[in-house]
């Protein structure tokens, strides 16, 4: 039994492995496409003339939006690395699992915080107007 299941997971790592590629890959694309999306409104916003303060609110606004991007990017690379390590579980990769995850983890928490004080703020903005 041992053997059939060893012998299935030896022909599954290879599919395992570009399936961690793609998501790495995806995870790529998900940060370039948020920091694109977040230039190109940057750039609108520098382009009108407005109050010096509603452009610094609307340029918090943009970078929160590509705060949220860049948490999307986090935790589909967190994903990658569990599957990685479900299908190569050494300790080695065990420690750098658990070292990324807390990094990671530390970095989405304060993104978050971010991400939600703008869309307060944004909100506030909008009962005000």
């Amino acid at each position: 039994m041992h053997e059939l299941a060893q012998t299935i997971m030896n022909h599954l790592i290879p599919f395992f492995d570009l399936f961690i590629l793609a998501l790495n890959i995806f995870s790529i694309v998900v940060l370039i496409w948020g920091v694109i999306v977040a230039g190109i409104d940057f750039l609108k916003s520098e382009r009108t003339d407005r109050n010096r303060i509603i452009m610094t609110r609307q340029n918090n606004f943009i970078k929160s939006f590509l705060g949220s991007y860049i948490l999307l990017s986090l935790e589909i690379l967190i994903a990658a690395d569990i599957i990685e390590s479900i299908i190569k579980p050494t300790f080695q990769d065990i420690l750098k699992l658990a070292i990324l995850v807390v990094i990671r983890t530390v970095i989405s928490y304060f993104l978050n915080k971010e991400i939600e004080a703008a869309l307060k703020t944004k909100e506030n903005e909008t009962k005000i107007n």
